[in-house]
């Protein structure tokens, strides 16, 4: 939490919440120690879906497909989603999720390594949103601002490492330490980056948004 937790519970009670089977999913989840992206980070992916209406939106991390649902749920009727994943065990119960909320013809998922999947394919997204490894952010980044659309959004998820980030690389764990030093390498990259505009918001486990000047 990058926020004091009175701020972050009141900010909460104010949450409209989400439909039932995103609900459902969302305690699955939970239940099965499944990472998917916490309430902050919801509130902030409805608000952006009204904002920029995308058409066309690629996730770099399906996980069980809670938040590609999330995102067909807000966006736009015609908005078309790919969404990227690579742990064998969670593709077929993202792909059986999709099924059972009626969002397969929306929502295309690729199995495969990001790496491998990105350069394959065309572009371009009006919006992407990565929620994959955090250390493999900065070597994917050349690939996704290829196939941003320009005045794209980008959205890249706990980008604060729950604080870790801000502190001095050997006050981390040396597990740690190289996605420490790969998350400040593309926070920076974000931020100096000449066709990008970024901002970082401490909603959920930090949030940096760019976008792509045209």
């Amino acid at each position: 939490m990058v926020i004091d937790e009175r701020t972050a519970a009141f900010i909460a009670s104010m949450d409209k919440g989400n439909p039932t089977y995103l609900d459902a999913l969302e305690r699955f989840a939970l239940q099965e120690q499944v990472p998917i992206i916490r309430k902050p980070t919801q509130q902030l992916l409805r608000f952006l879906m009204a904002m920029v209406k995308p058409k066309s939106i690629l996730e770099v991390g399906t996980a069980i497909g809670f938040s590609a649902l999330l995102m067909s749920e807000y966006a736009p009727a015609d908005c078309r989603i790919t969404t990227i994943e690579k742990y064998e065990k969670r593709i077929p119960l993202a792909r059986e999720n999709f099924a059972k909320a009626g969002r397969a013809d929306r929502i295309t998922l690729i199995e495969g390594d990001a790496a491998d999947v990105l350069p394959t394919l065309a572009g371009p997204y009006d919006l992407i949103f990565m929620d994959a490894a955090k250390g493999q952010y900065i070597h994917f980044m050349p690939e996704v601002l290829r196939l941003l659309t320009p005045g794209g959004l980008l959205v890249s998820d706990n980008v604060l490492q729950d604080g870790d980030v801000m502190e001095s690389r050997f006050a981390v764990t040396r597990r740690n330490r190289t996605i420490h030093t790969r998350m400040r390498e593309y926070l920076y990259e974000l931020n100096h980056h000449p066709e990008l505009t970024t901002t970082v918001l401490p909603v959920g486990d930090g949030i940096a948004l760019s976008v792509k000047d045209r």
